[in-house]
């Protein structure tokens, strides 16, 4: 049964994607977390990072709506077909999350090509921080990791999902790559294939997390259909509402 350790709202801070806005989260510090429990959590809008769950509480902003994708309904565009086949020839392996100096150093190269070309603030883990964030044991953790095993030198780790898996949810959690790649468009076909490898786990649906239309870096996760939209930020002992796209009400536009 899962222990609430802590639990807090951040006073607000400057938006990391909308930085004319106001951002703040609500953080529940869990441990002993059954794939059960977490579900519970991931249908009302949680995410997790290590031993943190959180989801927005922003006072005077809507924009982060949670997206997830029936797979039964999904079917890949043109693009996302194109992406999908492009790393077709790349090895995946799912498996529990590992820290070692091999992904350290691909999720160093990736994030410095973001510092460069989207002026993100710099990232420089330690194999501890990224243990923390990206494979504390938890019983619903996983990672979709991609291997070139006919790069130069020998099989290579080229991209790597940090994810979760609950008995109804399939849950993307962080992408990172080799820029070398990029012309693969391996963010898209990561998560065409975790959605065809939660269909083969009879897993209903896939969460994408949070979508933010007015944010290019996260306004991609629209482009993944039919897909879902949830209502609010439904209380814990609340039933949530997701509702199809097509229905779901936008948020209102961004303002200063």
């Amino acid at each position: 049964m899962a222990l609430l350790l802590a639990h807090d709202v951040e006073p607000p801070r400057p938006c990391s994607y909308l930085p004319e806005r106001q951002a703040s989260l609500e953080n529940l510090v869990l441990r002993d977390v059954s794939p059960k429990e977490y579900e519970h959590l991931l249908v009302r809008g949680w995410r997790r990072f290590g031993p943190v769950y959180f989801r927005p509480a922003c006072a005077d902003c809507q924009e982060c709506v949670s997206l997830r994708v029936p797979v039964e309904g999904f079917r890949p565009n043109r693009s996302q077909r194109r992406a999908r086949a492009a790393c077709a020839h790349l090895r995946v392996e799912v498996g529990v999350p590992k820290a070692d100096e091999e992904r350290l150093a691909l999720y160093r190269d990736w994030h410095a090509e973001r510092e460069a070309s989207r002026e993100w603030e710099p990232s420089p883990l330690t194999v501890r921080e990224y243990s923390l964030q990206f494979s504390f044991p938890h019983p619903s953790a996983r990672e979709v990791a991609w291997y070139d095993d006919a790069a130069e030198g020998g099989p290579r780790l080229v991209a790597l999902g940090i994810c979760d898996e609950t008995p109804h949810a399939w849950s993307a959690v962080y992408f990172f790559y080799d820029p070398d790649y990029a012309r693969l468009s391996p963010g898209t076909a990561n998560v065409v294939f975790q959605v065809e490898l939660a269909k083969a786990r009879g897993i209903p649906h896939v969460y994408l997390g949070f979508r933010v239309q007015a944010c290019a870096s996260l306004r991609y996760k629209g482009g993944f259909r039919p897909h879902e939209l949830l209502q609010g930020r439904p209380a814990l002992d609340a039933e949530p509402t997701w509702v199809p796209a097509s229905d779901a009400p936008e948020p209102e536009p961004v303002g200063p």
